[in-house]
């Protein structure tokens, strides 16, 4: 179990606390993620990566999970035109440098086993390392990107395909890169449309089942990075429903979003939903809160 707390240090900082409010129970993946503002960063530059990597050198048990952008202005409102451009630039190469520049950071750091969830929610419409405008040429980048930081030496790292739930902009089936470039098939999914009970969002073309029976065929792993509330405010259903589909599938890790309006720690809008989520996660609970699935 993971939640994402803060980017920074005060992220490892507040692990603490979110183990203490869930009565003790261990919160062993820390997510975090790189800024996509300048190539600078996305090579690992915040300073705030040392904490991260001294929280996961304190038990061997940890696992540290990092969100890496494929560009600089990853949040830039490019214009799709321009995402092909730099699609096609990125597949021959033009950004390899600050990759390996990463791959070598990290390992330096004592994080050579990092899951880097490596251009999430290619499936949907805003990041600029989005799939859409060029899915083939966004392939060959993000093998590009693998093989660049699989040149560090005395490396790990595990790679992390994570999609929005649904199909969003594009299929996301269509921006699978590879068996050889990808160790975990992860999903994004908040408690938000398409779908507008969760046995939709199990149902959906595209949604959790179809996640679950996909990376079973490629022998893949499965994880959540991001998951929580959303669009229907303070759903206590979800939440019973998503804690139970994941105790049911057993993911390499999941890690709730936990900021308003998503989270349930750090987030006072959302109390009932915080409740089960308390209840079902504290070591002491008994049972669990529901069948995942109504067929």
């Amino acid at each position: 179990m993971g939640a994402y707390l803060h980017y920074g240090t005060p992220g490892v900082d507040r692990m603490q606390g979110l183990s203490r409010w869930l009565g003790g129970a261990e919160v062993r993946a820390g997510h975090t993620y790189l800024p996509g503002d300048t190539w600078e960063n996305i090579e690992g530059a915040p300073e705030s990566l040392r904490s991260w990597a001294r929280w996961r050198a304190e038990r061997r048990d940890r696992l540290f999970v990092l969100n890496v952008p494929m560009f600089e202005g990853n949040e830039a409102d490019v214009p799709d035109e321009r995402v092909a451009e730099l699609l096609r630039a990125g597949a021959e190469g033009e950004f390899d440098q600050h990759f390996r520049r990463l791959g070598r950071r990290l390992v330096g750091l004592g994080v050579p086993d990092t899951v880097i969830v490596l251009g999430w929610e290619m499936n949907g419409f805003n990041y600029t390392h989005r799939c859409r405008p060029d899915p083939e040429s966004w392939k060959r980048y993000w093998r590009r990107i693998v093989a660049a930081m699989r040149s560090a030496e005395g490396q790990r790292f595990r790679f992390d395909f994570a999609p929005n739930r649904g199909p969003d902009a594009i299929e996301w089936t269509r921006c699978y890169p590879g068996d050889d470039v990808v160790d975990v098939v992860g999903m994004d999914s908040y408690d938000q449309p398409p779908g507008d009970s969760f046995d939709e969002m199990v149902r959906q073309p595209y949604g959790l089942r179809q996640h679950v029976e996909f990376a079973k065929a490629h022998h893949k792993q499965i994880s959540y990075p991001e998951w929580g509330l959303f669009r229907n405010g303070d759903n206590p259903e979800y939440m019973r429903r998503m804690l139970a589909w994941i105790a049911d599938h057993r993911p390499l890790y999941h890690s709730i979003t936990d900021y308003c309006p998503h989270g349930v720690w750090q987030c006072g809008e959302n109390p009932r939903s915080a409740r089960v989520f308390r209840e079902y996660l504290s070591p002491r609970r008994k049972g669990r809160p529901a069948p995942p699935f109504a067929p």
